[in-house]
């Protein structure tokens, strides 16, 4: 992996940010629900209706400051039906991103998602970037990937 020389930093006040909530989209919340609270563990936080649709924010108990929220694949009521479509198309086919979850052991992650009826879509390997990941899809067909740090 090809290392870039970034300039240094400029002497500014720096801001403290720090991420808040990542959005998952999802065609049935209580299959994902299923998937995200009894699967992975994760906490339900929020389950909110708005104009005939849902968000539903879960999070891992370590982390009550970010929110992963499970919402449409448009979350916007004035969106178009041909907008909508090709949302849920792009959804069907695994197309949209989902998120890189940490975990201390990638290869017992792994095997109680597996166990739980987990769609692979990798087995757990060192990856030449140094972590040893590995890959699910969730009910909807996100990419989730689970990695740690790889052992020397």
């Amino acid at each position: 992996m090809e290392k870039r020389n970034l300039p240094p930093a400029r002497s500014v006040k720096r801001m403290d940010i720090k991420l808040s909530q990542c959005f998952i989209a999802v065609d049935d919340h209580d299959k994902a629900l299923a998937f995200y609270r009894d699967v992975l563990g994760l906490e339900v936080r929020h389950d909110v209706a708005f104009e005939g649709m849902r968000w539903v924010s879960v999070g891992a108990p370590s982390q009550p400051d970010v929110d992963i929220v499970l919402e449409p694949p448009v979350a916007d009521p004035n969106a178009s039906p041909a907008d909508k479509e090709a949302a849920a198309e792009l959804l069907a086919k695994g197309l949209l991103r989902g998120v890189i979850f940490a975990t201390d052991d990638c290869d017992a992650t792994f095997e109680r998602i597996r166990a739980a009826g987990g769609e692979v879509l990798q087995e757990p390997i060192d990856m030449p970037y140094g972590v040893r990941d590995c890959a699910f899809r969730d009910p909807a067909g996100n990419m989730l990937r689970f990695g740690q740090p790889r052992r020397q």
